[in-house]
């Protein structure tokens, strides 16, 4: 028996970034809502859905569309991380979600929102490599950061933290 195959009416906007049309098409093929990101950026005057706006964009290592990160999403991925900056999100792995309560201009549309939920992210590795280990290293020995408050935010070693510690 031949199943008929149907498109979703949004997909004719063709949008250049993730939106919950993707995801309701990811969802009926079974596919998993996690996904890692490679990097994000902050662009200005870039086109979404037709108007040029400036926005945090976060591109994935899978083969997906960019998502537009909203100040929700940039919120959540500012807590997730435990630094406010973009160029230290790059490395989480993130479940993303459909939330029927998304409003746009006083009208329910639903969107895509980044499940907040820490037990589904990967924390991004922290390394003497990483843009962020000075910082680290200035928490640990001038602020006295334990292992366990880095651990909050990052995935260290120990070996890698006594090397903050030293």
């Amino acid at each position: 028996m031949k199943t008929e195959s149907k498109t979703h009416y949004r997909k004719v906007f063709k949008s250049d970034h993730l939106g919950s049309a993707d995801l309701e098409e990811m969802l009926e093929e079974k596919k998993r809502l996690i996904f890692t990101v490679d990097k994000v950026t902050q662009e200005y005057q870039t086109k979404v859905a037709g108007k040029k706006i400036d926005a945090n964009i976060a591109y994935f290592k899978d083969n997906i569309k960019p998502l537009v990160l909203n100040a929700t999403n940039s919120k959540i991925m500012a807590r997730m991380t435990g630094s406010k900056f973009v160029e230290d999100w790059g490395g989480m792995t993130i479940e993303l979600y459909i939330d029927p309560n998304v409003k746009m201009k006083g009208e329910m549309v639903g969107g895509v929102r980044i499940k907040p939920d820490k037990a589904a992210v990967q924390k991004p590795k922290l390394t003497p490599e990483h843009k962020s280990w000075p910082k680290a290293m200035t928490a640990v020995q001038m602020e006295g950061a334990t292992i366990d408050t880095i651990r909050a935010n990052w995935d260290i070693s120990d070996e890698h933290f006594k090397m903050l510690d030293a």
